[in-house]
């Protein structure tokens, strides 16, 4: 299990169903109403995952931002994990810290991380 999960999102109502789900299936969820990016950037925890999940109209440009905020502001544990959802169009492989994806159908998730000598 996890001690805590936060979730940040823009919509409020999105925001409102991520905690009325929280509450009713009794999970440990912090909910953050903000824009990912201001987030990303100011953002003073480490997290063992962050499980990115971004509109897949996202451009790529903004994908890469993503990535590059998780690992210059340091938000992963040593060992911590990035995954990054989006669609079989958009290729992730070629960021830095890339690891490997994993494909379902039209969904691919691109995992990020730290290589650890």
């Amino acid at each position: 299990g996890t001690e805590t999960i936060t979730c940040v999102d823009n919509d409020l109502n999105c925001t409102k169903f991520i905690l009325q789900m929280a509450e009713k299936f009794e999970m440990p969820l912090q909910v953050i109403k903000s824009d990912v990016f201001k987030f990303l950037e100011t953002s003073q925890n480490k997290y063992n995952v962050i499980f990115a999940d971004p509109p897949y109209a996202l451009a790529h440009e903004e994908f890469a931002k993503i990535v590059e905020l998780v690992f210059t502001h340091s938000l992963l544990e040593a060992d911590g994990l990035l995954i990054v959802e989006h669609s079989k169009h958009t290729d992730l492989s070629t960021l830095e810290y890339f690891s490997h994806s994993r494909s379902y159908g039209g969904c691919v998730f691109s995992f990020f991380g730290q290589i650890i000598d």
